[in-house]
């Protein structure tokens, strides 16, 4: 386990940039576009994997359950089962994800504002090159 220090965003000993950082296995786990979707459809609390389904238009039975896994493993978000018929599986933020969250409202937010920014500047490049 590592000490409150060693995760302190102040520790230089990590630096994304360089090729060796550990840190890049962050960035790789939360580049994916699923994962960004998924975690700001847990913003406003648990929801269980058919709501999810439901509220990211899109995205396959595989791909949601590997994103699930995924999210899970690095402590974004909680499982939780309750006995039940049928059995009920919830889907939540860690505090780990809620800290993420507001970056990835934030990306939405962005991509939502500038797509229409961003698709005439691929028209120009497109007629250019």
């Amino acid at each position: 386990m590592t000490s409150t220090l060693e995760n302190s965003p102040t520790n230089s000993a990590y630096n994304a940039l360089l090729a060796g950082c550990p840190t890049r296995e962050v960035l790789n786990a939360l580049s994916d576009k699923w994962v960004g979707l998924v975690v700001v459809s847990l913003a406003d609390g648990a929801l269980r994997y058919s709501e999810i389904a439901r509220t990211v238009e899109g995205v396959s039975q595989k791909m949601l359950s590997q994103t699930l896994r995924s999210l899970e493993r690095n402590g974004m978000i909680t499982r939780t089962v309750t006995p039940s018929t049928p059995i009920r599986v919830d889907y939540e933020l860690t505090a780990l994800g809620a800290e993420l969250l507001p970056i990835l409202q934030a990306v939405k937010t962005f991509s939502e504002a500038n797509i229409e920014n961003i698709r005439d500047a691929r028209v120009l490049y497109d007629l250019a090159n």
